[in-house]
């Protein structure tokens, strides 16, 4: 899971507890300006395939988080429960998307939406 706040006009998930491992990764700092759609979609993560990892874990059913290439394009994952999954896609980043576990989705969407320029 990851705690989503906004700072400095950018986006910053900061992934929790022991996910540091699986996804070798701390936190992620996103400008706003680099945000092209955040929503609020389980469907994206309950399936099984969630493209190859480089790197990553996926334990279908448990866990998916890191580094995946899909469709030729480089997507993090942190998701335990897909029901509370969002996804954030990207431009000009390393990351086209970001689909991610956050507590409570409607409201990330919403802080998020309401933090973009114009």
């Amino acid at each position: 899971m990851v705690d989503v706040s906004i700072s400095n006009g950018n986006l910053v998930l900061h992934v929790q507890g022991i996910d540091k491992l699986w996804t070798l990764k701390s936190s992620l700092e996103i400008p706003l300006a680099h945000i092209v759609e955040i929503k609020a979609d389980p469907s994206v993560a309950h399936g099984w395939w969630h493209g190859l990892k480089m790197p990553g874990t996926n334990i279908p059913g448990v866990l998916t988080a890191g580094t995946f290439y899909q469709h030729g394009q480089r997507v993090f994952w942190d998701v335990h429960n897909p029901d509370n999954t969002v996804v954030i896609q990207l431009k000009d980043e390393r990351y086209s998307e970001l689909i991610v576990e956050v507590a409570d989705p409607k409201a990330t969407v919403e802080l998020v939406k309401t933090a973009l320029p114009g």
